[in-house]
């Protein structure tokens, strides 16, 4: 999927037709998604219970560094090269990534004559499932039915607008209504994914450590971090050290909010042998409300032309982004006491046997 995805950028920045831009737009979206599942499936497959934690937050804050790396060089190169560089220059990264992934990520460890990393770590043998195609079918159908995945998904999807309106629209926004040079636009936007590493990887350790195990009261945390991030930017001084510090609180709530609401919570509810179908789920909803947010966003940005320069109006657009950061808080809230489900086998066909989610 990243080599598809890497491809497609670059077949964007080559593009001139406006139909096959988004057409291009939302493949690579589409394909960036594919790549969330079978990633989470294999941490799952290769660390234990206790250890899922702080890895799986390793994991959702690497791609705040590709992203951090992406807002400097991406703006350098737009600057000197035009704005078709910047798509073909991801897209190159994206491809050269692929190409060491292909090499180095490895099968379950079963695959190697290893155990499973439960009994390795004597945490206890978790359940066993058959590979077959029916097996995962009826796994899937089985999240399908369940409500609490469905509420997570919502959550998540109302987080990936704010989200991405940050990614998209946040370098316009900082040289419409903050006065930024594209460059500078592009410096201070690395402070978003550099703190949001930071967030992603805090939040495994908080949840594991300090919150032992429980992902709902950090979560909660960092929702309203997030929503007071946006509050302090659309509203605040027009004072650089004022963004930053703003930027700083959005990209750190949203680094965790990622890793618990895209899959951490989510997954620890299911029996590990539907985590695919979790994240898969989960992925859908957030990309389709990712997508429609670029679509929302751009209706919602009033632009004048004065003197044959455009100038852009983010008023009802910022209101859209902090209502759907209070919208996601709201959502998560009404799934804090859900309880984990044992087994598919259990939970079908009798009495859903359930017992508290740690």
């Amino acid at each position: 999927s990243l080599l598809l995805s890497g491809i497609a950028s670059i077949f964007m920045g080559m593009n001139t037709v406006a139909f096959f831009f988004v057409l291009l737009w939302g493949l690579n979206g589409w394909f960036q998604s594919v790549g969330s599942a079978p990633s989470c499936v294999s941490i799952y497959q290769w660390f234990s219970p206790k250890q899922r934690g702080s890895r799986y937050s390793i994991w959702g804050g690497s791609r705040n560094i590709g992203e951090g790396i992406t807002w400097i060089l991406t703006a350098t190169l737009v600057s000197y090269f035009g704005w078709r560089a910047g798509f073909i220059g991801a897209g190159i990264a994206g491809i050269v990534a692929s190409l060491i992934m292909f090499k180095l990520l490895k099968d379950r460890p079963q695959t190697y004559g290893m155990p499973d990393p439960g009994t390795a770590f004597d945490e206890g043998t978790e359940i066993k499932k058959s590979n077959d195609p029916k097996e995962t079918r009826r796994a899937q159908m089985f999240i399908l039915k369940q409500p609490v995945v469905w509420l997570i998904a919502l959550a998540c999807a109302a987080m990936y607008i704010s989200r991405y309106a940050m990614s998209s629209w946040a370098v316009l926004f900082l040289q419409e209504q903050k006065g930024y040079s594209l460059i500078d636009a592009g410096f201070a936007m690395s402070m978003y994914p550099t703190a949001g590493l930071a967030g992603a990887i805090l939040s495994g350790i908080l949840s594991d450590k300090v919150f032992k195990g429980n992902r709902n009261i950090p979560n909660l945390l960092y929702g309203l971090t997030n929503i007071a991030g946006m509050c302090l930017m659309f509203f605040g001084p027009d004072n650089r050290i004022v963004d930053a510090v703003a930027l700083s609180m959005i990209g750190f709530s949203i680094g965790g909010l990622v890793v618990f609401l895209a899959g951490l919570i989510a997954c620890d509810l299911m029996p590990k042998n539907a985590v695919g179908a979790v994240k898969g789920l989960i992925g859908l909803c957030s990309y389709i409300a990712a997508s429609a947010q670029e679509l929302i966003s751009a209706s919602l940005i009033t632009v004048t032309e004065v003197e044959g320069v455009k100038h852009y109006d983010f008023g009802n657009a910022q209101y859209f982004w902090l209502a759907a950061g209070v919208v996601s808080v709201l959502l998560a809230l009404t799934v804090w006491n859900a309880k984990k489900v044992v087994d598919i086998d259990e939970a079908e066909g009798k009495p859903l046997k359930t017992q508290e989610a740690s």
